[in-house]
């Protein structure tokens, strides 16, 4: 039996979640887990843990049985843009080749800062129809050790797995379906990004600067704790609420190349809510010309 094996009873024992917690959404299967709840779902198998983060910090030390992701492979350039989905057929070859299979259930988690990152791996999966059997731990690695979860420098070998996609391409919008949002009171559009940019206050870093019309501003961070974890099921509706992303709308978020802004996506999806991802994002719109922008000072350009 390997080390792993032995180890996976005592887990939920010997994690706890801390003391002051605050209630989190769902249970074993949720989209977010705590430590403790990972550890649980680890007894029950079929689970096909990921790291989120730099190489060397996954060699420096990881969960038991997680495997590295490479975030450059299920990311593509394409027409200029640097973080765009890749064909199906990839993203699926990509996630066999880690152990994932129809039976799995894929659990994310971030070193260091990396949230924006894993939300964007969970909006992949999702994308590829797995959203539903894909969960995040909540303050990631270091949530794990500060439950007193186990460590190792142990990489783990992987069975190809065997996927079936159910691809959902209607979770990515591109340029045209924005602009037909602008006017669309159904639909919340959300910028993702830090309000010096969706003012148009920073300069120098796209081709042109604003926002998009009607568009409401909500940066990503605002939704993370100062303990690196979600913040609270009711926070989290307060402030898609007061950005205009209510329960009865459409959420398209959009930020500088489309990363910052699965963020919004993963937390709209927490909340039950209805998702989009502008893929292009910023970068792309600021490129078109045609299309409109606007300023902190209410003006609109063409």
């Amino acid at each position: 039996m390997s080390s792993l094996l032995r180890l996976l009873p005592l887990l939920a024992v010997f994690i706890a979640p801390p003391a002051a917690a605050q209630p989190r959404p769902g249970g074993a299967d949720s989209l977010l887990l705590t430590a403790a709840q990972l550890a649980g779902r680890l007894t029950r198998g079929n689970v096909v843990l990921l790291h989120v983060g730099e190489p060397a910090d996954y060699k420096a030390g990881h969960i038991p049985g997680a495997r590295f992701l490479p975030y450059d492979a299920i990311s593509q350039r394409r027409d200029g843009l640097m973080l765009e989905m890749p064909p199906v057929a990839v993203l699926d070859s990509v996630f066999e080749s880690l152990g994932v299979s129809d039976d799995s259930r894929v659990v994310l988690y971030w070193s260091k800062d990396w949230y924006s990152p894993t939300t964007r791996v969970f909006l992949t999966l999702d994308y590829l129809g797995l959203g539903e059997r894909t969960s995040i731990v909540d303050g990631g690695f270091a949530a794990w050790k500060a439950a007193g979860g186990p460590v190792t420098t142990v990489v783990p070998s992987a069975t190809r797995g065997r996927l079936t996609a159910h691809p959902r391409p209607d979770i990515i919008v591109d340029a045209a379906a924005v602009r037909s949002a602008i006017s669309d009171t159904r639909v919340a559009i959300i910028d993702a990004r830090d309000s010096r940019f969706y003012s148009g206050v920073a300069t120098g870093m796209h081709a042109r600067e604003g926002h998009v019309p009607s568009a409401k501003n909500l940066p990503f961070a605002t939704l993370i704790d100062e303990a690196g974890t979600f913040k609270t099921r009711e926070a989290l509706e307060k402030l898609m609420d007061a950005a205009g992303a209510t329960p009865d709308k459409r959420v398209i978020s959009y930020c500088h190349i489309g990363q910052q802004a699965t963020v919004v996506y993963f937390a709209a999806r927490l909340l039950g809510r209805d998702a989009r991802l502008y893929d292009g994002s910023w970068d792309e719109w600021s490129r078109l010309s045609e299309l409109p922008i606007e300023t902190s000072t209410g003006s609109r350009h063409q």
